[in-house]
């Protein structure tokens, strides 16, 4: 049996609380959970307005190609390998520990699915881009393991956390850890005084926080920048995002975000120039 440490569990009591505004274990198809999209609990956590927790085999579906526009996709690869493919030309195999982040900007068409590992278990991530980015040029950074910097049990995947920093550069102000611990673990985590928006979600382990304890939940804290603290019991997995709130409101195509009607229909417009070249050349 798992047991909190008498110490660990005071420690946390005695500490003001963010409350948790709502929490969700998601709708979960064909191996893919979905636990926020940006029609609903994206609006709460903005510039975060995606979020799946997917576990694909490389004899069952795959995420096939399919575009995007005005948004970033940020993946971590929890357990296996992803291959993927992009219409900038990029592609390559993701192992565990691996990231991707993926700028659509102004449109474009990538897929992935499960690797020679036979199995992909990871998270992705849609990020808002900041109106000087969304229509821009696609462009991508893949990190192997070893290029994701850590502060004790956080990797740093976007943003930065006590001395380490991540080697994606973003415009908007966003922090993007994924953390382990072990059992009985305690770990604060304290945002930047601007970061207002916050949320964490666990793919393993269950995970004391606010006073609640979540077991494959994303949960959404209040606006706030207040310290958050957790523990583990048994060895758990997360992600926790902070972030400046996107200014903006969402408009939305099917697979693209924007900050305006015309933007969108400049995204759009993008994705379908960028589909009808590649279906010409039999690559879609």
């Amino acid at each position: 049996m798992n047991v909190i440490s008498e110490s660990a569990t005071a420690t946390v009591a005695s500490l003001p609380k963010r409350k948790i505004l709502y929490r969700t274990k998601g709708k979960t198809h064909g191996g893919i959970t979905r636990l926020v999209s940006p029609s609903d609990m994206g609006e709460l956590i903005k510039p975060f307005v995606f979020l799946d927790l997917f576990k694909l085999k490389s004899s069952g579906p795959s995420m096939g190609m399919h575009p995007h526009s005005g948004i970033a996709t940020i993946t971590v690869i929890l357990s296996g390998n992803l291959e993927y493919r992009e219409t900038t030309g990029r592609q390559g195999t993701l192992p565990v520990g691996g990231v991707e982040w993926m700028s659509a900007g102004g449109g474009v068409w990538h897929g992935g699915n499960a690797g020679d590992a036979g199995q992909v278990e990871g998270f992705q991530l849609w990020i808002a881009l900041p109106e000087a980015d969304e229509n821009i040029p696609a462009h991508s950074h893949y990190m192997a393991p070893e290029e994701v910097e850590s502060e004790g049990p956080a990797r740093v995947i976007l943003g930065s956390y006590g001395s380490a920093k991540s080697k994606i550069r973003t415009s908007a102000s966003i922090n993007y850890l994924h953390v382990q611990l072990r059992d009985g673990e305690h770990w604060r985590y304290q945002p930047p005084a601007e970061h207002t928006v916050g949320w964490v979600s666990n793919s393993s382990g269950k995970l004391h926080v606010a006073g609640a304890v979540l077991d494959k939940d994303v949960a959404i804290f209040e606006e706030s920048n207040t310290a958050l603290e957790f523990v583990a019991e048994g060895d758990t997995e997360f992600v926790i995002g902070s972030a400046v709130k996107h200014p903006h409101e969402l408009v939305m195509g099917y697979y693209s975000v924007h900050t305006s009607r015309q933007a969108l229909n400049q995204g759009e417009a993008e994705i379908q120039r960028i589909g009808a070249q590649f279906r010409a050349a039999g690559q879609l």
